[in-house]
């Protein structure tokens, strides 16, 4: 497929999610989130992780603000992204409290670097990805900009993308940067790719 046939494929997706989700009432909103809370904190990868890397949801994106807070409670390190502009990376920064935070990048709140620590030991840690869409293979669709690709393609720990049922799609366009997640938590399941990007789904209705 070429890539910009990819492109065209992307932005379509994306301007379809984007939709789904501001047409999504605060009250599903709700019950969503904290369905994908719950398994998140009962994952095994959760329990033995000691840092937890996530993102700061904006309101259209799953809810991390409880996990965050839960994180902590729970005596791991939490490290949130700096986006670097110039080079299209992100540097993760610990954080012990949301105070830690201004608002950055594109809206998004992110760590005061002046009174953070880097995060420089990714060793034992679970990181929380964010996507409009994912697929059953770990695939996902984000905003565009190829942050998290860049992070995912050099970091070796486990990869939690988290996605709302109704933007699960069953094959997201794919080009050769994009990185897949280990695997991807929903409101209702947990999908877990094999080696061969198999489907293994766990069942997991409340």
């Amino acid at each position: 497929m070429q890539a910009d046939n990819v492109g065209v494929m992307k932005n379509k997706l994306r301007g379809i999610c984007i939709d789904t989700r501001k047409k999504m009432s605060a009250e599903k909103k709700l019950l969503f989130d904290n369905d994908i809370f719950l398994r998140i904190i009962a994952s095994e990868q959760y329990s033995v992780s000691k840092t937890l890397i996530t993102y700061i949801s904006k309101d259209i994106e799953v809810d991390t603000v409880r996990l965050i807070y839960k994180a902590l409670s729970d005596g791991k390190r939490v490290a949130v992204p700096k986006c670097l502009n110039k080079t299209g990376d992100m540097d993760f920064y610990v954080i012990k409290s949301l105070d830690m935070l201004e608002k950055g990048c594109f809206g998004v709140y992110e760590p005061k670097t002046n009174v953070c620590e880097k995060l420089s030991d990714y060793s034992e840690s679970m990181c929380i990805v964010p996507g409009l869409s994912f697929d059953g293979s770990g695939c996902r669709l984000g905003y565009g900009k190829g942050y998290y690709d860049r992070f995912l393609s050099v970091y070796d720990g486990v990869s939690a993308g988290i996605c709302y049922s109704n933007c699960m799609v069953s094959r997201v366009p794919k080009d050769r940067y994009d990185v897949p997640v280990d695997f991807v938590i929903t409101e209702c399941c947990t999908i877990v790719p094999d080696k061969n990007k198999q489907v293994l789904q766990t069942s997991v209705h409340r």
